[in-house]
């Protein structure tokens, strides 16, 4: 295994913290035990849990106003790697990278795929990209993409979206997520129900693409760039082209793709439901698709989306086994600080939602509780697991106190001499 922080430093680190964490663990462990819970088998579903992290995460992101880029900046998809190693050595939660294309197309995918295994990170699901217009691409998709008024546009985005399914078998990936920004900026420049019909014809085309053990992800938003209308703009409209296109093709839910306090723990419990619950993109929010990190602003939202997993894991729900990504923009932060920060927090809510008294739940939702059935809830919640997550880490050799230990590494100083600033590095998303 090849690490990009030194192990030893690493080890050190966490030799410093043991004694102090190895109290506080004992502490919550008889804490839990009163209520009936076991911490080591907390550990072990802590241990376990993995989140992916997109590759595109690992640069500095910006917004149409400006883009203010940091030191040592990934300039490739290889560099890309090494950052998303870090995440993992740090977080001991995060594996899998989730790639971007074309962005992150290279003319060896075997080099790829065995630079990453260096560093045993495997590849979550793959990402077309028929939003921007490319420099070597026919049609422009400045009108839309799979749902354009003209075939031709329409037969490019299906061809890319073919293509990238081609490129993510080459790295073992299973899945691929469709996200299209197709929409309209005016009312009457484009007919709803057309656009949608084609729509589903292009994302039809694109499913008979698909391999037998692939499935296909489809992801709303509610606007931009298109501002008076969107083709996929909310989850009605997503589950209606998942079950219209086909059995393995699902409903994939950011949490910063809906309207203002949308009920996004009552959507997910819906697409479970009817088994087209494809994934998550993690992140936050406070005014619209702001791409924030996970948990900064609502972490008592993401347990409640937690809170429908674990039901559904706890019911053995048929057809249940999400993905989990990161998806955000780090405009003022270093992104694999944010990226460690938000795994952590994602495990977090995770760990918090299997505190939850399920049949205590039950009980008072049948009997109509209200107040109980919600103090239920907060108790798990207001359970500070953090001494279960660092144990986790510290079991998998990862960082017990993973910010400290990525600063003292200087592994973005080291970057930053390594990867001199060209001008040219575009690895966020502006």
């Amino acid at each position: 295994m090849k690490y990009p922080i030194s192990p030893d430093l690493v080890a050190e680190k966490n030799d410093q913290l043991t004694p102090d964490l190895q109290k506080d663990y004992d502490a919550l462990g008889e804490q839990l035990e009163r209520r009936g819970l076991d911490i080591k088998a907390l550990i072990r579903q802590a241990e376990d849990f993995d989140i992916a992290v997109p590759s595109w995460g690992t640069g500095t992101g910006g917004t149409r106003f400006a883009r203010f880029p940091g030191e040592g900046e990934p300039r490739n998809i290889f560099e890309k790697v090494e950052d998303c190693a870090v995440i993992n050595q740090m977080s001991g939660c995060a594996s899998e990278i989730s790639p971007h294309f074309p962005w992150d197309k290279v003319d060896d995918f075997s080099e790829l795929k065995a630079h990453s295994s260096q560093y045993g990170l495997g590849w979550s699901s793959v990402n077309s990209n028929t939003f921007q217009d490319q420099p070597d691409q026919e049609c422009s998709y400045k009108y839309g993409s799979l749902s354009h008024a003209d075939a031709a546009v329409r037969e490019q985005a299906i061809a890319h979206n073919l293509q990238v399914i081609e490129w993510g078998k080459q790295l073992g990936s299973k899945v691929i997520t469709v996200w299209v920004g197709d929409g309209s900026n005016h009312p009457g420049q484009q007919h709803f129900q057309r656009a949608f019909e084609r729509y589903l014809a292009s994302a039809k085309a694109i499913y008979q693409g698909l391999p037998e053990d692939w499935e296909m992800h489809i992801e709303h938003k509610m606007f931009e760039p298109a501002f008076y209308s969107t083709v996929i703009q909310d989850w009605g409209s997503n589950i209606l082209a998942a079950m219209e296109t086909g059995e393995r093709c699902k409903s994939l839910v950011d949490l910063g793709h809906h309207a203002p306090n949308v009920n996004i723990e009552m959507i997910v419990s819906r697409l479970i439901q009817f088994k087209k619950l494809g994934g998550f993109h993690f992140n936050d929010s406070k005014y619209g698709d702001d791409d924030l990190d996970s948990g900064s602003l609502h972490p008592y939202q993401q347990f409640l989306i937690f809170n429908e997993l674990v039901d559904a894991e706890y019911r053995k729900q048929p057809g249940f086994a999400p993905a989990y990504m990161l998806d955000q923009s780090h405009n003022v932060t270093d992104p694999i600080e944010s990226l460690i920060n938000s795994a952590t927090e994602v495990q977090r809510s995770f760990i918090k939602a299997l505190l939850v008294d399920r049949k205590a739940l039950e009980r008072y939702q049948s009997d109509n509780d209200a107040i109980m059935a919600s103090n239920t809830l907060k108790a798990a919640f207001n359970t500070d697991v953090s001494p279960i997550l660092a144990m986790a880490r510290k079991n998998k050799g990862a960082a017990i106190d993973s910010l400290a230990t990525y600063r003292a590494s200087g592994y973005r100083q080291q970057a930053a001499k390594a990867r001199p600033d060209t001008g040219g590095n575009r690895s966020g998303i502006v």
